[in-house]
């Protein structure tokens, strides 16, 4: 799914304009953004939790060279979804 895809699904389901639900998925999308950033954890019930997670430097090769680089550390974003999302996923 694109995100044009689910700003008409998210239109649909609530029963906006694109144009609001437009607005609505970028207002999330920003808002889960500032939240990581600030390096705060996100949770929303059911569904699941964002947070952020330290990588640390490590030891790396070039798949075309076969030279060796050094991948600099990094926060990375991370997702953990929660119980209720697993089960309905996981529905057949």
């Amino acid at each position: 799914m694109t995100k044009a895809e689910l700003i008409t699904a998210v239109a649909e389901h609530a029963g906006l304009k694109k144009v609001d639900a437009e607005k609505a998925v970028s207002a999330f999308i920003t808002s889960v953004t500032a939240a990581l950033k600030k390096g705060d954890k996100l949770s929303l019930v059911g569904f699941g939790t964002f947070s952020t997670s330290k990588r640390a430097a490590r030891k790396g090769q070039n798949p075309q060279t076969g030279k060796k680089i050094t991948i600099p550390a990094a926060i990375v974003p991370k997702f953990k979804p929660g119980k209720t999302l697993k089960e309905a996923v996981n529905t057949k």
